[in-house]
């Protein structure tokens, strides 16, 4: 097979090029130039040190290197919708945006098609389920990422290869260690690509300004102080309040008042819900279910090791709704449900909350 490998620098996606090669595959490597603008054009993410790394385990390797630059697609594509998103007052989440939209969207049209299988550094896994792929989850529960990738549809899945799916993270590092691979001891990357090292306030108020509005105890309408504009906040934020006698939770946003509704939890329901409308609902291989009512699933609605149990609900309208088992903290217009099989395996539907 022909295979485009996405590296990024770190100990996942280096491991992903000895573990095919160890198999007999030579992957052209490709390394995706993302980031957010400034008044000087883009700003790469993450950092020249990764292309270091990058090159480097293709010289190691005998592979194919080659940097492509979606920085306009991906401003377009995610910067954008991120931006638009925190605007309308929802939780926007651009990692889920950038594999839709950029790894298996934008690279896909301009240089996979050349290409039998892309190979991530994902820790997820792909399976026939009567004959057709299916994405499933990872062996290792705590860097599962399958809920990042739940918004791909069935002809990006089919070409996906994840080699370190069946791996924990702990046996990725001992093969990076054994290998000797630069990225053995790396750290893993946190928080949202295209801000690099920007803070996110800091970007939120570069593009959206600041407006001061009151903060309301959701119980009694007492007020308790004051924001710089709700679009700093998302619902089941504790952080970033500084209110004294907390903890204080965001419960509610009065996008047309500019307000935020907090809450201590007197009554568990300003915190904690066990409905969940979702749109756009879809089936990311095909329906595995047929016609139903109703039908109990897993799902997550973060990114967390564990699964919430609950029964999903098709409306005649196509929305489907949730309703989860256990009471939920924190349910954010804007964020996305991954719905799995009974047995947390198969990642069978997605949507986002509403």
């Amino acid at each position: 097979m022909n295979i485009a490998a996405l590296v990024s620098g770190g100990v996942d996606s280096s491991v992903v090029v000895h573990l095919l090669k160890e198999q007999g595959y030579d992957p052209t490597i490709f390394y995706i130039r993302i980031g957010m603008e400034d008044e000087e054009g883009f700003i790469d993410c993450p950092a020249e040190e990764d292309i270091e790394i990058t090159s480097y385990i293709a010289r190691k390797y005998g592979c194919r290197f080659e940097e492509v630059n979606l920085h306009k697609e991906y401003w377009e594509n995610v910067v954008s919708y991120t931006i638009d998103s925190v605007r309308r007052g929802l939780t926007p989440n651009p990692d889920i945006m950038c594999n839709k939209m950029i790894k298996f969207g934008a690279f896909e049209q301009r240089w996979g098609k050349d290409f039998d299988r892309i190979a991530t550094g994902h820790y997820a896994t792909t399976t026939l389920f009567d004959g057709t792929p299916f994405m499933a989850t990872a062996k290792d529960p705590v860097k599962d990422q399958t809920d990042f990738l739940a918004q791909l549809n069935f002809a990006q899945i089919s070409k996906l290869m994840f080699p370190i799916g069946h791996l924990l993270k702990s046996e990725v590092r001992e093969i990076a260690a054994s290998a000797k691979l630069p990225s053995a001891a790396r750290k893993d990357s946190q928080g949202i690509c295209f801000l690099g090292k920007i803070n996110y306030n800091d970007f939120i108020r570069r593009y959206l300004g600041e407006k001061e509005g009151p903060i309301i105890e959701l119980e009694t309408g007492r007020r308790l102080g004051t924001h710089r504009g709700y679009w700093f906040h998302t619902i089941g934020q504790r952080k970033g309040l500084y209110l004294s006698g907390g903890p204080w939770f965001v419960v509610k946003k009065d996008i047309a008042e500019n307000t935020l509704y907090v809450s201590q939890g007197y009554d568990p329901q300003t915190q904690y819900g066990t409905e969940i409308d979702l749109g756009g609902y879809y089936y990311l291989s095909k329906d595995i279910w047929g016609h139903f009512d109703q039908k109990e699933v897993t799902f997550k609605i973060r990114h967390t090791p564990e699964f919430n149990r609950g029964t999903l609900t098709l409306r005649p309208d196509g929305r489907a709704h949730l309703t989860s088992h256990k009471p939920i903290q924190g349910i954010a217009p804007g964020q996305f449900a991954t719905i799995y099989d009974a047995d947390a395996h198969l990642v069978v539907a997605s949507g986002m909350i509403i």
